[in-house]
């Protein structure tokens, strides 16, 4: 994009640019090793679904951080630092509010059937898998409040994942557990970037937006997240910004229901990280997410960003900063992600019992 850097981005507390590179496809998928799956909830009145990030075999060095007021989480004690489980094999993000939480025993189910997990008898097969999962809030948004994930979506969407390719694309917009996500009151959905650090550390992340919070700037009609990149946001048109604001009025109007959303994300990375330094990357990755959605982290969300380590790559000895860098892209990436997944998103136009949630792209145009 092109264009003049505003005051008021400014104003709204715009980070320095960065300069670093996609790794490759600009995906999660980058980070060596790592394979995304998406399902979706089949039938009318569905609005929901499944995305699973599968780590390579022998899992990753697994972290979380959970800063939101409501969230809906299974198997995040596991991943402190302090306790026994060293390395996971997959994390499930899911709609379904707490309901879907199921889809994590379809993975579950997988896994044990690949013998993988933590072995906890003689025999190779007796195996634990450890699937740390989180949701969102999308219940009936489809129209059928019990069109929601379950086991065999998260089945579905691990078996997607395993079926790809190393390094293969990812879907964005309104895909797995995007389906369903709402931002504001603009479509959300899943979003994936990644950065190729000076050192050579792959840094990638994948995001679904489903906020409470709003990813647009009121006053500019900019996304919030486009404040401080490589190249200063164009502002929309005074008259599309118009015309923007009482489409999104109408939708308000249009949906009586509370805003219990909750964004999440995977930040991901080939660098061998300590369990402890992964927990790190993950609360610093919530720094890009306050950038790109405002206000953030609130009592109606459950925000939650995971950290996976691959351990392909060591920090360089030399470089008594890189883990600093490290964290630093994994916020940049992660604002990136936000701004991908809802320029992705496509409207839902309310038809079958379906809220109303505006595609930007549609009220914007593609910027």
């Amino acid at each position: 994009m092109t264009g003049q850097h505003t005051g008021q981005g400014q104003a709204q507390g715009a980070q320095p640019p960065t300069a670093l590179p996609p790794a490759g496809r600009d995906a999660l998928t980058d980070v060596a090793g790592l394979r995304v799956g998406h399902a979706r909830v089949s039938g009318d009145g569905a609005l929901s679904g499944t995305t699973v990030v599968l780590a390579p075999e022998g899992g990753a060095v697994a972290a979380v951080d959970v800063r939101g007021g409501g969230p809906g989480t299974r198997e995040t004690d596991a991943l402190d630092p302090r306790n026994l489980v060293q390395r996971i094999d997959a994390v499930v993000l899911t709609g379904g509010s707490a309901y879907g939480l199921d889809a994590a025993s379809g993975v579950m189910a997988w896994l044990e059937e690949q013998g993988r997990g933590v072995r906890v008898g003689p025999d190779p097969s007796q195996v634990v898998p450890v699937v740390p999962a989180a949701c969102i809030f999308d219940l009936g948004r489809g129209g059928d409040w019990r069109a929601r994930p379950d086991a065999s979506t998260g089945r579905t969407a691990v078996e997607a994942a395993a079926g790809t390719e190393s390094g293969a694309p990812v879907a964005e917009g309104g895909v797995g557990v995007g389906t369903g996500a709402v931002a504001g009151r603009l479509k959300g959905g899943v979003g994936t970037a990644s950065a190729l650090l000076p050192s050579g550390i792959t840094v990638g992340v994948l995001v679904v937006v489903n906020a409470a919070g709003s990813v647009v700037d009121p006053v500019t009609g900019v996304l919030y997240g486009e404040y401080g990149a490589a190249e200063p946001p164009v502002r929309p048109a005074a008259e599309v910004h118009r015309a923007a604001g009482r489409r999104l009025a109408e939708a308000a109007d249009a949906e009586a229901r509370p805003p219990l959303n909750t964004t999440l994300a995977v930040v991901a990375t080939d660098a061998d990280l300590t369990r402890a330094q992964a927990q790190k990357l993950a609360g610093t990755a919530h720094d890009g997410l306050a950038r790109a959605v405002r206000p953030v982290h609130l009592l109606n969300d459950g925000d939650t960003v995971f950290a996976l380590a691959t351990g392909e790559r060591p920090l360089p000895p030399d470089n008594p900063i890189a883990l600093n860098e490290l964290l630093s892209a994994g916020a940049d990436v992660l604002t990136r992600a936000v701004v991908k997944a809802v320029r992705a998103a496509e409207s839902v136009d309310g038809r079958s019992g379906a809220g109303t949630y505006p595609s930007y792209s549609d009220l914007y145009g593609t910027g």
